[in-house]
């Protein structure tokens, strides 16, 4: 390991080499290639060759990397493959602007998100995977089961800069909560509809005086909580695909976000949500649900054991249950936001004297036995096998030590995962929550177009000021200081901003993916 180790010192000394040159450009000769041939004209027959490749991953201050997981020795033992891995000193997008500037690239580099990876491989940076189909038999066939996600993966010019996940993304699920113990004792019924949970609010409110029955921390999350409340009134936080009618719409203009903001303000009126709740905080949203100054929120999915196993120790009858979505119109859908999809991934650097053996070992991660390695790890180690059941062994009992002992799932251990080896390790509670949730998906996923830079620019320019009117009217109508009844000019001077514009910017880049074939060049 010691030779990446030392990774940084050169790329410290390489950029500031590039900020001396003129225009900032380095056309000196790439550096010797990293990556190593273990292997051998006489090695045994079916033998792996052996290969060792750099790369930069991310790191988890919850599970931090360590060169000692057994993963590591897995994926070896299946690839022949050894990463010498270098995580960040710092922040991980300042690592890769340093070394995107340098020139000096290790092999594989984790991504943030797709944008990021579409930015570095545009200025030739990364290695183009369309261009390497014939070498990833496996991620081919894996485009096909998975289109929505491979299409979410590519470039404004169809090109894919970056390896796509699938599995890991329900982590990210957002749900309905409440305190289903205090309903019971009070004799409410979990609501279904807007109208049920505002009867629902307002009994609480007379029960217990002090509180704001439903809290959201609106102020540190506010994209989130959007999504999840104009779900439940069919509309979209901002621009939208309608599938039904097959066309972009923009939400924060139609009627039913109308409805839907008449029914906040009726919230605020009555005090059923606090009077600061566009300014909540994660700390204040978590003391007024843990001390009982509020029995229905929206958050991740994984609150659900948050609140439980912090509270039970005090309170053994404290029970935060998963809460079906109400539907906020006559007849309509009871639906969750479509969260649950990751936007990072690997990435394989232009520069890379390795690409096509990295693309072999890459392919491995979308097979099913690669699939099974990154979910479960290793039979008779981590999990024994029941029938056709996979279990993890009795000694892991919690997905996060889990992660820690053994490196799964981490940074640059997985693309493709299946998700019931979480589940599997998840409280009662918790599991509950994950199968009642998957009922109330959307049918469709909403699309994520990849933008060129003329259209990105229409995004920060014009998407910007939209959007900025539209939060300061939420605002204004929710708490009174501007009257529903302006809601008309509101929507003209939305129009007037550039609506049509931000909608045809997203329908060309959405009918630019649309017409790209996967799996071929």
């Amino acid at each position: 390991m010691n030779k990446w180790k030392s990774v940084m010192l050169p790329l410290v000394t390489a950029a500031m080499l590039v900020t001396g040159c003129s225009g900032g450009n380095n056309n000196s000769t790439p550096p010797a290639a990293t990556g190593t041939s273990g292997g051998d004209a006489a090695a045994t027959a079916g033998a792996k060759q052996e290969h060792t490749f750099t790369a930069l991953l991310d790191n988890n201050a919850t599970f931090p990397y360590s060169k000692d997981w057994p993963v590591w020795g897995w994926i070896k033992d299946k690839t022949g493959v050894t990463l010498e891995v270098q995580t960040p000193s710092g922040k991980l997008a300042e690592a890769l602007n340093l070394a995107v500037a340098s020139n000096v690239l290790p092999d594989l580099m984790y991504m943030p998100n797709r944008k990021e990876s579409n930015k570095f491989g545009q200025q030739g940076a990364l290695v183009d995977l369309m261009e390497y189909m014939d070498k990833l038999p496996n991620l081919t066939a894996w485009m096909k089961q998975y289109p929505d996600e491979a299409k979410a993966a590519l470039s404004a010019d169809g090109k894919m800069y970056m390896f796509p996940n699938q599995g890991f993304g329900e982590t990210n699920r957002m749900i309905w909560m409440y305190r289903q113990d205090v309903f019971e004792k009070e004799g409410i019924k979990a609501p279904a509809t807007y109208e049920e949970l505002h009867t629902a609010l307002k009994t609480l409110k007379t029960k217990y005086p002090d509180s704001y029955p439903l809290s959201v921390r609106y102020g540190q999350i506010p994209d989130e909580m959007n999504m999840s409340m104009t779900v439940n009134y069919e509309t979209g936080e901002g621009a939208y695909y309608d599938f039904d009618k097959k066309e972009w719409r923009y939400g924060p203009t139609e009627e039913s976000y109308k409805e839907m903001v008449g029914r906040w303000k009726q919230f605020y009126d009555e005090g059923l949500i606090p009077p600061d709740f566009l300014s909540l905080q994660t700390k204040q949203w978590q003391d007024m649900v843990s001390t009982g100054k509020s029995f229905v929120t929206v958050d991740y999915i994984s609150r659900v054991d948050f609140f439980n196993n912090a509270m039970r120790k005090e309170n053994p009858e404290f029970n935060m249950q998963f809460m079906a979505p109400p539907a906020g119109l006559p007849g309509g859908k009871q639906l969750n936001p479509y969260f649950h999809y990751m936007e990072g991934g690997l990435t394989v650097a232009s520069t890379s004297k390795n690409i096509e053996d990295i693309m072999s070992y890459m392919d491995f991660f979308y097979s099913e036995d690669g699939r099974t390695l990154s979910s479960w790890g290793v039979e008779g180690e981590t999990y024994v096998k029941e029938g056709d059941a996979i279990k993890f062994k009795p000694e892991f009992t919690d997905v996060i030590e889990m992660r820690k002992q053994t490196g799964l799932q981490t940074s640059g251990t997985y693309t493709w995962i299946d998700f019931d080896a979480h589940l599997s390790l998840f409280s009662e509670d918790l599991k509950h929550a994950y199968e009642e949730a998957v009922n109330y998906d959307p049918a469709n996923m909403q699309p994520r177009p990849a933008f060129t830079e003329k259209e990105n620019e229409v995004i920060s320019i014009t998407g910007q000021a939209i959007k900025k009117h539209r939060d300061e009217s939420f605002a204004k109508f929710v708490t009174g200081s501007r009257k529903l009844a302006d809601w008309d000019k509101y929507v003209e001077e939305m129009n007037n901003l550039g609506v049509d514009k931000l909608l045809e910017t997203y329908k060309e880049a959405y009918d630019r993916v649309q017409n790209i074939q996967l799996g071929s060049k």
